[in-house]
């Protein structure tokens, strides 16, 4: 059986949501079937190196922000004509409008571009972005030949910006539930680690630094929740969570409750900090399909979170939604969760078991898998 050769082309490979789903559908794609190439327009970040050891080769640009260098276009251009593909497909704003240009000019006909995002505010993206996204509007109809969006809002959000309606596809994220599940040792071990009593609860907010997440927001309702519940600590991790964080650790010092927050940075071994989690917060302004809320569910963990992107959909009827920015109305559902032990575990029950029955990576792997097989078909 001849292989269908793909090449995608993403922004970069830092850890993030967009980059950790691509290695998930690299980790599950079927390789007797899909013959896979990556490029990075910038670099291979922590997410390369991982792709590489599965045999997949991938590829850095290192083009730098702004105005992108003719010469590394060319090169990439070159590339994706040397590789040959069948089709290209990009993640990301700047890889949807560079790698769909190149991908072009290089020949390539059967292009989809990806779209991982669904907050366009002016005053929480930078001006670049949105100037990317007004030119990848423009020439949704005549670049691209389908738009998958990781979810529905997402979905709205670009067509109301003036993407192409007629050519979207969504298809939601996918998580592996041998990786993410309840496993009571990690409760154990991490408050061990974290130097706290057994019975402490954790919230739980695994988010990298940045104004949509809205770190400011998650300390402001734990300040809430620890003048309700005295057992109660919060965990932060993500990329620049950490000490060395000098604006986070001022707005954690203002709550005079220092002692009660946890910065850990990125972590390798999230399976197991979010297994420790009673509760995951997620305080969002924006967010097109977070990783985040099926891995705690996966886990057994309830989740307490913003009406953006899907995340409503996701959680469903196994945690609570309150709207973006009712940072009050998070904390009233983290201190009415972490009083009910017995309703937590019905939640994360619950929860589990959706995400088995929605978003389990194999069956999302094979969504992919077809869309890619219509979209040679199509041609």
């Amino acid at each position: 059986m001849k292989k269908t050769r793909v090449v995608v082309v993403i922004t970069g490979l830092a850890a993030g949501g967009a980059e950790s789903m691509l290695l998930k559908l690299m980790q599950h794609i079927d390789r007797k079937r899909f013959e896979i190439t990556v490029i990075s327009l910038t670099t291979a970040g922590v997410i390369g190196p991982r792709i590489e050891a599965l045999g997949i080769p991938v590829y850095a640009f290192s083009m730098r922000s702004g105005f992108p260098s003719p010469l590394k276009f060319m090169q990439l251009i070159n590339k994706i004509r040397e590789i040959g593909p069948d089709l290209v497909h990009t993640w990301m704003y700047h890889a949807d409008l560079l790698g769909g240009l190149a991908a072009r000019l290089a020949g390539i006909r059967s292009l989809a571009w990806g779209i991982r995002h669904s907050d366009l505010s002016v005053d929480k993206n930078k001006q670049s972005t949105l100037r990317v996204v007004g030119m990848c509007a423009r020439l949704s109809k005549l670049l691209p030949r389908a738009i998958l969006s990781c979810s529905e809002r997402a979905k709205r959000i670009h067509i109301e910006a003036g993407y192409c309606a007629e050519k979207f596809s969504v298809i939601s994220n996918g998580f592996d539930l041998s990786q993410f599940l309840p496993y009571p040792k990690a409760r154990e071990s991490v408050r061990a680690e974290l130097k706290l009593n057994s019975d402490v609860l954790l919230v739980g907010l695994l988010a990298r630094f940045h104004p949509q997440k809205n770190h400011e927001g998650f300390i402001q309702a734990a300040q809430e929740v620890s003048q309700a519940l005295p057992n109660v600590h919060f965990v932060l991790a993500g990329s620049e969570v950490d000490s060395t964080n000098l604006h986070l650790m001022s707005l954690i010092e203002k709550t005079g409750m220092s002692m009660r927050f946890h910065l850990l940075g990125r972590r390798d071994d999230v399976p197991r900090l979010m297994a420790s989690l009673d509760i995951l917060a997620s305080t969002s302004w924006g967010e097109a399909f977070p990783n985040v809320l099926g891995e705690a569910m996966a886990c057994g963990v309830p989740c307490v979170v913003t009406d953006v992107g899907d995340s409503a959909e996701i959680v469903g009827d196994t945690g609570r939604v309150v709207a973006p920015g009712d940072m009050d109305g998070l904390a009233h559902h983290l201190i009415e969760l972490l009083g009910q032990p017995s309703l937590r575990d019905v939640l994360g029950q619950r929860g589990r078991q959706r995400v088995q029955d929605r978003y389990e990576i194999g069956a999302i792997t094979r969504q992919y898998e077809n869309f890619y097989l219509r979209l040679l078909e199509s041609d």
